[in-house]
């Protein structure tokens, strides 16, 4: 497994590095095994309104599924500590799905979902711009990566139709699929 550690407004100390390293892996490594890379950020916000200033994120790519986790603490080791148990849930959580979808047969439901979109006179901005690789799974395993990334939609490669598709969530808890017409 590939462990990186990397840092943004902060200078690393070999103890910081391996108390994030020893934290993370322990936590990791006791439900998951496949991990491909796991890489933890350190980075200061230099506000001195913010207490919480010191934030810890991690994020373990594996063969199926990208898992990331932020928590913010006083200092670096309160926050390692902090995302340590996020992360520990959110693996728990993932390896239990994958135990429960190999356990039955897979069931695909295709909620389609029509969205209307009014014109808005308040023009908006794009301020960031986000890059990521997109790659073919079932929309049962989009909405999977959407719940273990947080995200409220998720855009994927549906592997049935070989189509650029969005799942997201509905305000009654259920998904919804937008795929393009054909």
């Amino acid at each position: 497994m590939e462990f990186i550690i990397k840092s943004r407004n902060v200078n690393l100390t070999d103890d910081l590095k391996e108390y994030a390293e020893k934290k993370i892996k322990n936590r990791i490594e006791k439900f998951f095994d496949k991990t491909v890379k796991t890489e933890i950020e350190l980075s200061m916000e230099k506000n001195p309104s913010i207490n919480l200033n010191n934030t810890a994120e991690v994020t373990i790519f594996t063969p199926r599924a990208v898992i990331r986790a932020a928590d913010s603490g006083t200092d670096f080791f309160e926050a390692i500590d902090k995302v340590g148990g996020k992360i520990e849930r959110q693996v728990k959580r993932y390896k239990n799905k994958m135990i429960q979808k190999s356990r039955k047969p897979a069931e695909v439901k295709n909620n389609l979902a029509q969205q209307s979109f009014a014109g808005d006179e308040d023009l908006r901005e794009i301020v960031k711009v986000k890059k990521f690789a997109i790659k073919p799974m079932t929309p049962e395993e989009a909405s999977l990566q959407m719940e273990l990334l947080g995200h409220d939609f998720f855009v994927f490669i549906n592997a049935e139709t070989g189509k650029t598709s969005v799942i997201y969530k509905r305000k009654d808890t259920n998904y919804g699929l937008i795929e393009p017409q054909s």
